[in-house]
């Protein structure tokens, strides 16, 4: 591995760079959360060569919002649960934002006949 492959995992989102104790201070919150967040299965962190697990900043951003939710009142398992179709729902408007850009240019384009 070169230091340029070192550094580009600085900026990748998926990298688990943090470990339990690392993500639960930087969330203001415990290592128990973050293991309910793993058996409700919204997050599942990567293993260390030592079994430890460790999170990516992608994965830091889910559970501070399953926080915010729980921090709200909401039970764990429902704060995984709207967090999870929050994400649908976003991936969903990306994707029909994609099919509308698709048929806008496609009905920009002129038409040939044959």
């Amino acid at each position: 591995m070169t230091a340029d492959d070192s550094y580009g995992r600085l900026d990748d989102d998926d990298y688990p760079a943090y470990t339990m104790g690392r993500a639960a201070e930087m969330l203001g919150t415990t290592p128990a959360f973050l293991r309910a967040l793993g058996e409700h299965r919204l997050i599942t962190p990567l293993r260390s060569g030592g079994g430890h697990r460790r999170y990516s900043r992608y994965q830091l951003r889910i559970a501070a919002r399953a926080r915010e939710l729980v921090d709200q009142g909401t039970p764990v398992e429902a704060a995984c649960r709207i967090v999870v179709l929050e994400d649908q729902l976003e991936e969903a408007q990306r994707i029909n934002e994609q099919l509308r850009t698709q048929a806008r240019a496609a009905e920009a384009q002129p038409k040939t006949s044959v």
